[in-house]
């Protein structure tokens, strides 16, 4: 009868290689400890926050009421229940991704999610919306052209 070696170093098979070579964990390591650093320096010497978009004045205002669902559909309406767009899963993505939003941000501060918002253009050729009744806002124009296009047409109508 054969014996059968139990001992575990026998039973492990050799190592390769590193999968990560030590050098590039340490890099990533200092580059996560120097960012870290960074920002605590600066919020603790209270630097300005430089990368903003710039404000500008309010050239177009329309105040929308938005709904959506889950697959997309979205529609809006003027604060007096006149229909100003109702959009597909194909046209509506972005305005009912944006609804969830600010649906979830109404939640929070116990809000009612029929209020109007502001549909906003500045002077710097920026959109914004904006929800008056929790303070949140956002540019759209960080959402890419095309997302931001999908709001510019509600403003137009």
């Amino acid at each position: 009868m054969t014996q059968i070696d139990t001992h575990p170093a026998a039973r492990r098979k050799p190592q390769d290689k590193e999968l990560v070579p030590r050098f590039m964990a340490r890099a990533m390591l200092i580059l996560c400890l120097t960012v870290l650093a960074v920002v605590t320096w600066a919020r603790l010497t209270d630097r300005p926050l430089v990368a903003t978009p710039p404000e500008g004045a309010i050239v177009t205002e329309r105040a929308i009421v938005l709904s959506g669902d889950m697959a997309g559909r979205a529609t809006v309406t003027a604060p007096d229940g006149t229909l100003i767009a109702e959009l597909t899963p194909q046209e509506g993505g972005f305005v009912s991704g944006v609804y969830r939003v600010i649906l979830r941000e109404r939640t929070k501060h116990g809000v009612a999610p029929d209020a109007p918002l502001a549909l906003r253009r500045r002077d710097t050729g920026r959109l914004e919306i904006h929800d008056p009744t929790t303070g949140w806002s956002a540019d759209l124009m960080g959402f890419g052209a095309d997302n931001a296009k999908a709001f510019a047409r509600l403003l137009a109508n």
